[in-house]
């Protein structure tokens, strides 16, 4: 580890340390919702993000059955983030057309 990066190192410890808390009662709540939220949305991301990469292994693995299956589920999480602004509307659908061309294009190839 260089110098330059163990500094930034203990610089960020130091500032995560000196957050300062909010006072106001609506900040308090402001506060608390960020968090639910921040939690919520990570949540969806990895959701959406392990059955994307679920469904390309099994496209890959030549499994179209099973991609088939796991097809809904993908869609429904896609959309599901994208309701609630985990991912924007515009990258969830740009997702579903890619994945759907995968598979299709995949299905026509001769294995």
């Amino acid at each position: 580890m260089t110098l330059w990066a163990f500094l930034l190192q203990k610089i960020n410890t130091c500032v995560k340390l000196l957050v300062i808390m909010p006072i106001t009662k609506s900040a308090q709540k402001a506060l608390r919702q960020s968090k639910r939220r921040k939690l919520q949305n990570s949540r969806r991301k990895t959701k959406f993000r392990s059955l994307v990469k679920e469904f390309r292994q099994t496209v890959a693995a030549k499994d179209f059955d099973k991609a088939k299956q796991i097809l809904p589920a993908v869609y429904k999480a896609l959309d599901k983030a994208a309701k609630t602004n985990a991912i924007k509307k515009n990258r969830a659908s740009r997702l579903k057309s890619r994945l759907t061309k995968s598979l299709s294009q995949n299905k026509k190839t001769p294995s």
